[in-house]
């Protein structure tokens, strides 16, 4: 696998973590607190089984290709910001690790509010951490573009 490969493998699962993470951040999760005392379990045992490959495999994906490309960088990525995107993917899983499962966990016994204003509050911090990959993979896509003209 050539580093343009892994850079572009890195780039189509970013983007389609960005893209799901705005749709989850801004209309999934603001739906949780309509669902209902009485369905919510069922239903964020729902959430969890549906969601778990839709975002694991891209997560996987994006992971490994960050971490490739420390050691397969491209010319037109210097490695410094290689760097910076595993930091940032590693913030992503941080704050998936420690606050996003613990809420969705803690929400499989039923609906809390102060948990789940908790996971939207916190999601942010994933939001953010993706549309910043985002933008730099996209900035570095420009730069490679520019070099083939």
């Amino acid at each position: 696998m050539t580093s343009h490969t892994v850079f572009i493998f890195n780039l189509i699962a970013t983007w389609y973590m960005v893209g799901l993470i705005w749709m989850v951040q801004i209309v999934h999760y603001n739906l949780f607190d309509r669902v209902g005392n009485e369905a919510f379990a069922h239903y964020e045992s729902e959430h969890n089984r549906l969601i778990t490959p839709i975002v694991g495999i891209p997560m996987l994906i994006e992971i490994a290709t960050a971490a490739a490309l420390i050691w397969m960088t491209p010319s037109y990525l210097p490695r410094s910001v290689a760097w910076i995107g595993l930091a940032l993917v590693g913030v992503i899983w941080l704050s998936t690790v420690a606050l996003q499962i613990p809420a969705h966990q803690r929400l499989l016994e039923g609906f809390d509010l102060a948990t789940y204003k908790r996971l939207v509050n916190s999601n942010w911090i994933r939001t953010a951490a993706w549309s910043a990959r985002g933008c730099l993979m996209a900035y570095y896509l420009s730069a490679a573009i520019q070099r083939l003209k």
